[in-house]
């Protein structure tokens, strides 16, 4: 039993330091500026991308891009009970970004489904949070994108 306990004890302690770090940790290492950005659309979706994206901002590179925004966000009814009341909904998210130097449309899309809930301030909370996630992995695909196509 105690050796169990060692050899458990001793591989905590040699993989806890694999090498590990996140994809998005540094943001340091972008080939591109984004110079200015025009927001249409959903104004909360806008201002958590608006967030993510002024990191990028002013950036020194010799690559330096315009991009619209357009976003559009959904709460649809997916399904009822017998009482009529909603149980579940589909949250869906939809981005456009139209990179002018280059004329490249990115169509960035998220969903998820999501159980209504009885308390409705709790539900908006959690919308708001799922809004914040979108924008979060919204801007990180775009930052994705845009380091392929400055590569190229």
């Amino acid at each position: 039993m105690i050796k169990k306990k060692i050899i458990f004890i001793s591989l905590i302690f040699f993989l806890n330091n694999c090498g590990f770090t996140p994809i998005y940790l540094n943001n340091t290492n972008v080939n591109f500026s984004i110079e200015q950005i025009d927001y249409l659309g959903d104004r909360e979706l806008n201002n958590f991308l608006k967030i993510n994206l002024n990191k990028y901002k002013n950036i020194e590179s010799d690559n330096k891009i315009f991009i619209e925004v357009n976003s559009n966000y959904e709460k649809i009814i997916l399904s009822k009970d017998g009482t009529g009341k909603v149980t579940n909904y589909q949250l869906l998210a939809n981005v456009i970004f139209l990179i002018k130097p280059i004329n490249k449309e990115i169509i960035i899309t998220e969903k998820i489904i999501m159980d209504s809930k009885t308390d409705k301030f709790e539900e908006d909370r959690y919308e708001r949070t799922v809004k914040q996630n979108f924008a979060s992995s919204v801007s990180n695909k775009l930052r994705s994108e845009l380091t392929i196509i400055n590569d190229l």
